[in-house]
């Protein structure tokens, strides 16, 4: 075979063999395809699509490009989240210690029933082994949130991994060598060449990674609006339908949440600004809407588990971990174990921190009726907080604070958007696209629910 017959043949709209798709992972694998072919692939994917039949073999070819983690050895169930990107999405950073939180509530329940009080009844622990990757384009990645912790190490070995997941019931971490090595490569790729967004590669992107997990249960979390990638609902649908597909073939529990992205998650946009947050949701404070998007996706993660019978019972089971300080202690705990300086957990002033801040006023008085939150995602990665080249490296400093929401009122000269930054080479570029980002009317416009639709309940 040749890799320049298989593009010909996609970029022609033809149908490739399962043969043909593992020739050329195992080409981006072992680095006998060059990236410029692969680039190429990737824009010829994006551009005529792909069946099922070649979505499931791209899954599985780069699920096999690699090793498969087995956690059969610890005890409970395995359960995961993933969302498809978004600006200001943290949520992986509240889940992960919810959720382990109240794993080792069921461990030490288990263990001695009276010693420890909580309404939900005892059953199985879960752990939450989470694979996570960096910013693609305009969203935000949990790694580079991570790294903004000081000294904090998301490169574990996989023995390391399992250490830390057997110790404090989750651990977060990239793709260690083991793991899908194709779809790294093709991840970096895909975030520097404009094909992001087709629905095949993120299904192949993130089923891959998360089958190799060892996972019992995945809950999915599919953007859609005008800072997702999948910015027509349909499409976003369409996405997690595949996705769902795809894991119940292989023997997963999976639900998909279709949520809204057409205004940034939460208040703070950029790594540690996002990371500070984090801390006041785990503190029972932050945002409404990060807060409901948090108890809601912690619910179905436990309803998957089979930690509670229903999603109203793992909500109030993901409130009482926040209220009581457990997740916050599971969170300080990770942070320890691998390699990060727990302190900030109670001294958020301890993380990176931007120089200089500018703020973004509103030329007339009335109600935020719309963002442009895709723009939004670009200001911060223009900011230093993303990267437009693989080599570019991250400020996790700067940032952008949202000081207006939609339906929010607004008076003339009023803060919109506080800007944080270490540069003044693009501040001015940056406020003015920021300053178009926010649409100022007459009337409030009629909220949105968050969660738009759920799919494979």
């Amino acid at each position: 075979m040749r890799a320049v017959d298989i593009i010909r043949k996609k970029r022609d709209a033809g149908e490739l063999s399962r043969e043909e798709i593992e020739f050329l992972i195992q080409g981006a694998t072992h680095g006998t395809v060059p990236d410029y072919q692969l680039a190429a692939w990737l824009m010829a994917v994006v551009w005529r699509g792909m069946t099922p039949a070649e979505a499931a073999a791209l899954t599985e070819a780069m699920l096999h490009s690699g090793e498969v983690i087995d956690f059969a050895g610890i005890p409970g169930a395995k359960v995961d989240k993933h969302s498809t990107g978004g600006v200001g999405d943290k949520t992986s950073l509240v889940i992960a210690p919810v959720v382990a939180a109240a794993g080792s509530v069921a461990h030490a329940r288990n263990s001695a029933p009276m010693s420890v009080p909580i309404s939900a009844p005892i059953c199985v622990p879960i752990s939450v082994p989470m694979i996570s990757g960096r910013g693609l384009g305009h969203t935000g990645g949990t790694l580079d949130k991570l790294e903004s912790i000081p000294g904090f190490n998301v490169n574990l070995s996989l023995g390391e991994f399992r250490r830390v997941l057997e110790t404090c019931g989750c651990a977060l971490i990239g793709q260690t060598p083991e793991i899908a090595p194709a779809d790294k490569k093709l991840y970096a790729l895909r975030d520097v060449t404009a094909t992001v967004e087709s629905p095949f590669l993120i299904c192949a992107s993130i089923m891959s990674k998360k089958m190799a997990e060892g996972i019992d249960a995945l809950v999915l979390d599919v953007k859609t609006g005008s800072g997702a990638f999948m910015k027509n609902p349909a499409d976003a649908e369409y996405l997690a339908g595949l996705m769902v597909e795809t894991g119940k073939r292989m023997g997963k529990k999976m639900v998909a949440l279709i949520t809204d992205m057409d205004q940034p998650l939460g208040r703070k946009v950029g790594n540690a600004l996002e990371i500070e947050e984090v801390l006041e949701i785990l503190n029972g404070q932050g945002p409404a809407d990060l807060r409901e998007l948090c108890d809601e996706l912690s619910a179905w993660m436990f309803l998957l588990g089979g930690r509670v019978k229903t999603v109203e019972e793992g909500k109030q089971l993901a409130a009482e971990m926040i209220a009581s300080g457990r997740a916050r202690d599971a969170f300080r705990e990770v942070i320890r174990l691998q390699g990060g300086d727990p302190r900030v957990v109670d001294e958020p002033s301890r993380l990176p921190r931007a120089k200089a801040e500018q703020h973004v006023t509103s030329h007339r008085g009335g109600y935020v009726t719309a963002i442009q939150c895709e723009q939004i995602g670009v200001a911060s990665m223009m900011l230093g907080g993303g990267r437009e080249k693989m080599e570019d490296e991250i400020d996790p400093g700067v940032g952008l604070i949202i000081e207006k929401k939609v339906g929010d009122a607004v008076k003339a000269g009023e803060t919109l958007c506080t800007i944080r930054y270490n540069s003044e080479a693009r501040l001015r570029e940056t406020a003015a696209l920021l300053a178009r980002s926010f649409e100022i009317g007459a009337q409030a416009p009629i909220a949105q629910p968050l969660v738009r639709k759920i799919i494979g309940a």
